[in-house]
This record gives structure tokens, sequence and C-alpha cells, in this order.
């Protein structure tokens, strides 16, 4: 069984032509390595409350850290939790973007992503019998709120694993423009909160992964301006077998990776959060339904990678993605 190739960046930075007033820190936080950029005289000011910010969340909503507030309603046996304002926030998020995937994004799914090994790194196949009761243990809508109390039925557990840095990029945002930042780009793992635009005015370019390429490859870029870009895709953690490729996104409905038809899914939008949850379960819907999804919603774009090796963008993006010349892929517009 192979390691896993484990891609922090799904969405590569294009940072050329930014001001000598740039400061900029690295942090390994969630799982992952994070840099945050941010220009002007509150520039350092802005970035040590978002580095606070962003230790302060991870502190509160790990799955793994037994003081945090996941860790307690996971092994509270059914019994009530109180909780503060940001797991409050993402259980509400949660529902209501599980409910617009038709349940494609689950945050009770974390039972099925260990029996996997994607949670420990001992990577196994769980055969169909084992799927199926672990699956009985999976229903976002058992997730009880009443105010700041959370009560989940025992023998569940939750994971924001889908939303978390998406919801601290956008945290993270408002902590920038409260100091007085206006021009900031912050890398989390993969997730893109940019502050305004690049301090000359122009959009930031953000280049989208070639699922299939080296981690330096990529098949376009957008420009983005005051806004989140978020991928989620095969591509970023797996295991083989006998040469199979089992990726970390599973569908709720089988317990298994999502075979949807994409390689990756990238989601731009003003809510770091919404983003986050949206790759998710836009991956696991696959081409048809997730467009389905964007023509239903007015909060979202979408770069959607085919196995086909078509990318499709949204119409909102036909004027702020380029596809690589030499990509290898076919660009579809999709309109409403």
């Amino acid at each position: 069984m192979k390691r896993p190739l484990a891609l922090s960046l799904a969405v590569l930075l294009l940072l050329s032509g930014c001001s000598s007033t740039e400061e900029s820190t690295t942090i390994f936080a969630m799982d992952t390595v994070m840099t945050l950029t941010a220009y002007g005289s509150h520039a350092r000011e802005g970035l040590s409350a978002a580095e606070a910010e962003i230790n302060r969340l991870e502190k509160t909503l790990s799955v793994t850290r037994e003081d945090s507030e996941v860790w307690a309603i996971d092994h509270s046996a059914g019994a009530p939790v109180t909780v503060g304002t940001d797991t409050a926030a993402l259980l509400n998020a949660a529902a209501a973007l599980g409910d617009r995937t038709g349940g494609a994004l689950d945050v009770t799914l974390y039972p099925v992503v260990k029996a996997w090994g994607f949670t420990t790194g001992d990577y196994r196949i769980p055969d169909a019998e084992e799927l199926a009761d672990l699956l009985t243990r999976v229903d976002d809508h058992a997730v009880h709120m009443d105010g700041d109390t959370v009560t989940l039925p025992a023998g569940m557990e939750l994971d924001f694993g889908a939303l978390a840095k998406g919801y601290a990029g956008e945290q993270c945002a408002s902590l920038l423009k409260e100091a007085g930042v206006t021009s900031a780009i912050l890398n989390l793992g993969g997730n893109v909160q940019t502050v305004g635009a690049k301090p000359d005015g122009s959009p930031w370019r953000v280049a989208v992964q070639d699922p299939e390429g080296e981690s330096e490859d990529y098949v376009g870029w957008l420009e983005l301006t005051d806004e989140a870009a978020v991928t989620s895709g095969g591509y970023q953690r797996y295991f083989e077998e006998n040469g199979v490729r089992y990726w970390h996104i599973i569908d709720p409905d089988t317990g298994a990776p999502a075979r949807s038809g994409l390689l990756s899914a990238t989601i731009v939008g003003k809510s770091g959060t919404a983003c986050d949850g949206l790759s998710t379960g836009l991956f696991v819907l696959g081409p048809e339904k997730a467009l389905d999804c964007w023509r239903q919603s007015d909060d979202f774009e979408a770069v959607l990678i085919g196995e086909d090796h078509t990318v499709q963008i949204t119409a909102g993006l036909a004027d702020r993605f380029t596809l690589r010349e030499d990509s290898g892929y076919t660009l579809r517009i999709v309109e409403e």
C-alpha cells in the first residue's frame, strides 16, 4: 500500500507585481501549512491578529484535541454540550450546506473517514458490511441545536474538516479589515481568501492546479477581488492498493470515495465557509448535479474539472478565468 500524496496546495498563488510593503508569515495549523500575506502600514498588526485567530479556532474546532468543543460533542454519549459562537455558526452552516447539496456534504461522516484510515494514516479498505453499519451513524439531521446547546446521538461523531479552513479564512479577513488592511491574500492549505485587490488595484491571480499534473502544474488561473477560492479534489489526499486510488472525499450515500466524474471542484464566492463546504459537496455530486446546484444559487461560481479533461466554468467566471493554452484541457462556459 502506497503512502498518500498529500498536496496542501490545491490552488497555487501567482503573486508577481506586488508592493514592497509586504508582510508575510507561515504557520502550521489545522493539519496544513498556511501562508498569510498582507500589505500596508497595518499589515503586521493584522497578521498577528489573524494568526492568533487561526490558533484559537483550531483549539476550538479540532476533532482530535481533547480540550476542543468538537471533542466534547463527539464524546458526550448523547448528553447536551454547551458550545461557543464559532461551533454554533459552523453547525448552522453545515446544516444549510448539507441541505443545499442534497446531503452530499455531511459533517457526521467522521466514523466512516476514520474507518478508511484517513485520520490516522493506517489506510485500509472497509468491507461492505462494515460500511453499511457505519452509515447508520451518519445523518447530520440528527444533530440537535437549541441556542448554544448541541446534542449529538450516542455513537455519532462530527468533524468540521470540510468547513473549518474556509471559516478561518473568512474570520481572518474580517480581522485584517478591522486592523486597517485593505490588501491581503491568505493561503490556508489550498483554501485561498483574499482581502481587497492587490496593492496596485489589480485582481489577485490564483492558479487552479492540474489534478493530473505535478504540484506546480496548473490548468489556468482565476482573477479574484475580496473573495475566496477553495478546491476539493481526489488528488489531494489518497492511497493506492492494487492499482486503485482511494481518496479522502467520501460519498455519504456509499461510505466510499466519491466517484462522480470530477477530478476537482473549485468554488469562488464571498463566503469562505460556503466555498469550503460546497467544494466538497459539489465534488461528491458530480458535474451535472453540481451545475444544478449553481443554477439554484446566487452566491458562488465554479470551476469543475472532469475526468474527460473538460474544464467547465460557470458564467460569472467567463471574464475571470483563463485556460492555460498548453493545459491539454477543453474549456466550456456554462450558462444558466
